[in-house]
């Protein structure tokens, strides 16, 4: 198992965001957690990551508690994280803020004397062909389209080597185009590292969800299933998909 949780909470200003009794995710799933606004999906991708302490629980990864470790210990052992919001360099280009990123795996000393060598190269040309960055490698990641930017991200954390990737809201602000080509991209990082999606676009979700759906509501696992049972069951349909349901009908 590559993910296991158990027993996990966490309490901001005497609110509960987040009280998880369990949760597991095994190597190369790729999990799809969905739920309404404020159900503590973002707390958990924080906690995962350690730039949020949880009050109580454990966290095990490939058999290793994390507690106790920090954001860049936990990335050590293997959890990368790409936020909703861009993080990219706007003024370099696409192949500079990938090298950026690749060097960040070495230590200070050795990214003083840093000088690129023909496998560091490759592996850049490799993973920007995987996102589809290929053709705006020496473009100024200031001009890339909002879909571009969000490849870019993700090849940013792809870099860093990571066993499980944790995704916020990739399709947010996309085209439909550039929608189905995140959620290929997604399913074909699967085959190599644990991904966990949190996503509020049901559309996007049927694309990629080809395992369980994970719903949070109020902090708490309502359940989990496929795609359909999911959508069909009730108490979800009450608390989150009423509207998005009747959507998918339409299809």
């Amino acid at each position: 198992m590559l993910l296991t949780v158990n027993n996990l909470s966490v309490s901001f200003g005497g609110l509960q965001a987040l009280n998880l009794s369990h949760f597991q995710l095994e190597d190369k799933e790729l999990r799809v957690v969905i739920g309404p606004n404020g159900a503590g999906k973002s707390t958990f991708m924080d906690i995962l990551c350690g730039k949020t302490k949880p009050d109580t629980g454990e966290i095990l990864f490939n058999g290793k508690p994390t507690h106790g470790l920090t954001e860049v210990e936990i990335a050590e052992l293997g959890i990368g994280r790409k936020f909703q919001k861009s993080t990219v360099f706007s003024s370099l280009n696409v192949f500079e803020n990938m090298t950026l990123a690749a060097r960040m795996k070495k230590d200070v000393f050795s990214s003083l004397f840093f000088k690129m060598s023909p496998a560091f190269k490759k592996r850049i040309i490799e993973v920007a062909e995987r996102v589809g960055l290929t053709s705006v490698l020496h473009q100024q990641a200031g001009a890339l389209s909002h879909g571009q930017k969000q490849w870019l991200e993700i090849a940013i954390v792809v870099l860093q080597d990571p066993k499980l990737l944790l995704i916020d809201e990739p399709a947010a602000g996309m085209s439909d185009r550039e929608t189905e080509r995140t959620g290929e991209l997604l399913l074909e990082l699967s085959k190599e590292h644990g991904v966990i999606v949190i996503e509020h676009d049901m559309h996007f979700v049927r694309q990629i969800a080809n395992n369980r759906v994970s719903v949070l509501v109020n902090g708490k696992l309502l359940m989990e299933g496929s795609f359909e049972e999911v959508r069909n069951d009730q108490r979800v349909i009450d608390c989150y998909l009423g509207r998005a349901n009747a959507q998918l009908e339409k299809l």
